[in-house]
């Protein structure tokens, strides 16, 4: 295979001279970088980045520690960390070909602060994602599900917060007619939705959901040179709330894997995607979860995007999704424990047998930078593990100042794109419009109730004080017709206080401006 055709990775063997690259073909079968704090990792998902970039393939990648903002920065000689760099590429020799280079960025923040507004709709989310990260229970769920079953059959749009939060108030005050199509609704199960919700909201959730939503076409850009965009996520502060960042690009790569057709297997990514923090995504997930993302990455390859975890442990990574990744960087692991001890064992027996390398040994005393690696080879068989020294990056290591960031914001080619929020005609105003209409009616309906009243009072009372004499037989007939006169007036006014104004107000969300 030609050069152009792979990703300079590092040198390999005892002396790093055997070199070690990451075919394009076979880019798209996943990969992991895994090992212990501080071994690497991220100099590794640096690399990675600037070489898929550098060959025309777009790259999303989470920015966990705000280093990786580097990328959009040429490195320098002059700068700290990278003085043993120069003596790195001469080491495993590529010293006649580093050079430093900048990479095209777009910057992106559910926040909005430091890159470009990320939003998705709560429909697109579903409720399956939204109840894992709302923890919800089962009945919580079967609710939450209930809801957005409701949503679709009476096109109500779920955009935002607010609309769900005024569904699940509609679906309260209706049901006991709800209960018995789908099953019963408790006030306590959306109650407690409910108080979620304002929990989400609270860590900034409600600046996820809304529009304009994300077009996944953005982050699959490539500069006017050619190379692709690397688009970086600031998740420093989204670490505070875990299970939103892990919702977040989880519903992200089942987009990716719902809209973009199928493309077999291509001679290089559309996408490549890199999952920080990986073991996020699975700590006490449901099995419903773990078998989505593992029946993403098994069929989203065929979608032409490569999928790369980044982790402490391989262990993190559940056993039928670990399976699927081909392509890995194993840094050192520490083995103090005897679970330590064990989680290095397993990993090791996951590489393909070097008979000159002690594949345990070398994970746990290889050096920062250094790894063992196994890179898929033709036909996508494993390769042997091999010791590496990791490349050095090209770009800065460490991150850009704020001002150098707001620079390359603005000058994004998706600048002033997301930064208006849209807010247009959905669930909550459509409910709204229910509730005024319903309020309007009641209203009519009271005051001609009024009416009705006052006309009744006038008429009695005009009998009552009437002086005109009339025959006993005139008497008895005008009693009579008297008493079937006020029977119709008062089944007309019972029938219309019975089913008019308060009855419709109390059907149609009535408490929705209360409960707001």
């Amino acid at each position: 295979m030609h050069l152009n055709d792979m990703i300079f990775v590092g040198g390999g063997g005892k002396e790093y001279g055997t070199p070690q690259y990451l075919r394009l073909d076979t880019a798209n079968r996943h990969g992991l970088i895994a090992g212990a704090t501080g071994t690497g990792k991220t100099v590794t998902l640096q690399i990675l980045a600037e070489g898929f970039a550098a060959k025309g393939v777009p790259v999303f990648l989470s920015d966990v520690k705000g280093d990786l903002s580097g990328l959009a920065k040429s490195g320098s000689a002059d700068f700290k960390l990278h003085i043993p760099f120069t003596e790195r590429a001469e080491t495993i020799g590529i010293g006649d070909t580093y050079r430093y280079e900048a990479f095209p960025v777009t910057f992106w923040d559910l926040f909005g602060a430091a890159g470009h507004p990320v939003r998705t709709t709560v429909a697109e989310v579903g409720p399956l994602l939204l109840s894992r990260l709302l923890e919800l229970s089962e009945a919580q769920e079967g609710i939450l599900n209930i809801a957005f079953r409701v949503a679709d059959e009476q096109d109500l749009l779920l955009i935002d917060m607010k609309d769900l939060q005024a569904l699940l108030v509609w679906l309260g005050e209706n049901r006991s007619t709800l209960s018995l199509r789908y099953g019963n609704i408790s006030v306590q199960s959306i109650g407690a939705i409910q108080r979620r919700l304002m929990v989400l909201e609270n860590q900034g959730a409600n600046r996820l959901f809304g529009e304009p939503a994300l077009e996944l076409s953005d982050m699959m850009r490539t500069d006017t040179d050619g190379r692709g965009r690397i688009n970086i996520l600031a998740a420093d502060r989204l670490m505070g709330a875990p299970r939103l960042y892990a919702t977040f690009l989880l519903w992200l790569l089942s987009e990716l894997f719902e809209t973009l057709p199928e493309v077999g297997n291509p001679d290089k990514p559309k996408l490549v995607f890199f999952f920080d923090e990986a073991h996020l995504l699975f700590d006490d997930a449901p099995k419903a979860l773990v078998d989505k993302v593992e029946q993403v990455a098994r069929l989203i390859r065929s979608k032409g995007v490569g999928v790369y975890f980044i982790t402490q442990n391989p262990d993190d990574i559940p056993e039928d999704v670990l399976g699927q990744l081909g392509n890995r960087v194993q840094h050192a692991l520490r083995a103090f424990t005897a679970r330590d001890r064990k989680a290095l064992k397993a990993a090791a027996e996951t590489y393909r047998d070097n008979p000159e390398l002690d594949i345990e040994t070398a994970i746990r005393e290889v050096g920062t930078g250094e790894a063992v690696t196994s890179l898929l080879e033709r036909k996508a068989v494993p390769g042997m593990a091999m010791q590496t020294l990791i490349r050095p990056p090209c770009s800065q290591l460490g991150p850009i100042t704020e001002q150098e960031r707001k620079s390359v914001i603005d000058a994004s080619p998706v600048a002033g794109k997301y930064e208006v929020v849209l807010d247009r005609n959905s669930a909550y105003e459509m409910l709204a419009a229910r509730a005024q209409d319903a309020a309007e009616a009641a209203a009519k309906a009271e005051a001609e109730e009024e009416e009705l009243a006052t006309a009744e009072r006038e008429y009695r009372a005009a009998r009552r004080y009437s002086g005109t004499r009339v025959s006993r037989s005139s008497s008895r007939k005008s009693r009579r017709d008297d008493s079937l006169t006020d029977a119709l007036t008062s089944a007309v006014i019972k029938e219309m206080r019975g089913t008019t104004g308060r009855r419709i107000v109390r059907g149609i969300l009535g408490g929705l401006f209360k409960a707001r």
